[in-house]
């Protein structure tokens, strides 16, 4: 491999949305450095499972249900 041509790789504080500061490895800043997120795996819906709607614009999914409804759907 060639030599200084990958970014530094150490330990940061990563302060979540709850105020909870937890150490990781990263390349960001500089060591000791805080990244302050506004987004987090514990208040993210993609991660809690919150937030799912269908969304049934053109009735396609009525219309299916109403086609298949004798199929056990």
């Amino acid at each position: 491999m060639k030599k200084d041509i990958h970014p530094d790789y150490h330990e940061i504080d990563v302060k979540l949305t709850n105020g909870e500061v937890i150490q990781m490895k990263s390349t960001y800043g500089q060591k000791g450095d805080q990244l302050s997120l506004d987004i987090d795996p514990s208040v993210h819906p993609a991660w809690t499972g919150g937030g799912v709607h269908l969304m049934d614009s053109g009735g396609r999914v009525s219309r299916f249900k109403k086609k298949y409804s004798g199929l056990g759907f």
